[in-house]
């Protein structure tokens, strides 16, 4: 059972009901808090120290020559201009889908949602073998683009067309709950009072949905650079034109070359910190912001 802080108002400050946690012996609450650090740290904290600690076991000469690689430099470029195009084309299809599905009623809505959800169902190696399947030079569109001189499988576009794919749920999956309990009365009120519909979309809709966009946009963005599955299925592992840093890594540990791996897996370890600690600060705004909304109705 829990125990309710009754909703009080003293000097003009509003205390709202919080469910405060008493009945719990201090021995289950111990115990639960002991197996989710020994959990965390044997999955999250002991592989992250394991990346660092071999990216620098023979210092950081050979640590700095490694991302110094001029195939481990290609492999940025190509990682980095794959979410530079990834990110902003779902960011665009998530804001489009999610205005759609929470702002109308159309036949096949449901259809919609569950075809979003479909790279959240199926393995990443599956949807790289999609794509090979419908642009390979045995698939249903190779002769087509062989005869034109078009190149999709084992080529650039075809690592970001998988990324895309994979990677298009993440916004479109944070604006939708958003925007269907926000409802449509703010939109329907901008266009009474004579705002057209960019208007409406750029001073009403979209800041109301803003941090949970930039949530959604940093984790597609994590995703796009750290793809591992459908990329390798797509990619024919060229270096230094085919690889991004996830296959250059698997290419440098097969290798035997473990030093030179670590090191450039750490810059994928680094930028999982990053995403996490921006995550952190976007989760915090979106409370402030819903603790905000409540105040203000209440």
């Amino acid at each position: 059972m829990n125990r309710i802080v009754e909703s009080t108002v003293q000097a003009g400050v509003q205390v709202r009901r919080v469910p405060v946690s008493t009945t719990e012996p201090f021995w289950i609450r111990m115990l639960l808090i002991t197996i989710t650090v020994v959990f965390l740290g044997f999955v999250l904290f002991m592989p992250l120290a394991a990346v660092f600690t071999e990216a620098l076991r023979k210092g950081w000469g050979t640590y700095l020559r490694s991302l110094n690689d001029p195939m481990a430099w290609a492999a940025i470029r190509l990682t980095l201009l794959t979410a530079a195009v990834a990110v902003p084309v779902n960011l665009v299809f998530g804001l489009i889908a999610s205005w759609a599905i929470a702002k109308f009623e159309f036949r096949g809505k449901s259809l919609l949602i569950t075809l979003i959800d479909l790279p959240f169902a199926i393995s990443p190696v599956v949807s790289g073998l999609i794509f090979v399947l419908l642009f390979g030079a045995q698939g249903w569109l190779g002769p087509w683009l062989k005869a034109n001189d078009i190149q999709i499988i084992f080529h650039v576009s075809g690592i970001v067309l998988v990324t895309v794919f994979v990677t298009f749920p993440f916004v479109a999956r944070e604006l939708i709950p958003l925007m269907e309990e926000q409802g449509t009365e703010e939109e329907q009120a901008a266009v009474s009072l004579g705002a057209r519909g960019w208007q409406t979309f750029f001073r009403v809709t979209l800041p109301n949905v803003k941090w949970a966009l930039l949530y959604g946009v940093i984790l597609c963005n994590a995703r796009a650079m750290g793809e591992f599955g459908a990329v390798s299925v797509v990619s024919s592992q060229i270096r230094g034109r085919t690889n991004t840093i996830p296959l250059h890594v698997e290419m440098l540990y097969n290798e035997y070359n473990f030093v030179a791996a670590f090191a450039v897996a750490s810059l994928l370890a680094l930028l999982a910190l990053v995403t996490l600690a921006l995550k952190t600060i976007v989760e915090m705004r979106m409370q402030r912001q819903a603790a905000e909304s409540l105040s203000v109705e209440s």
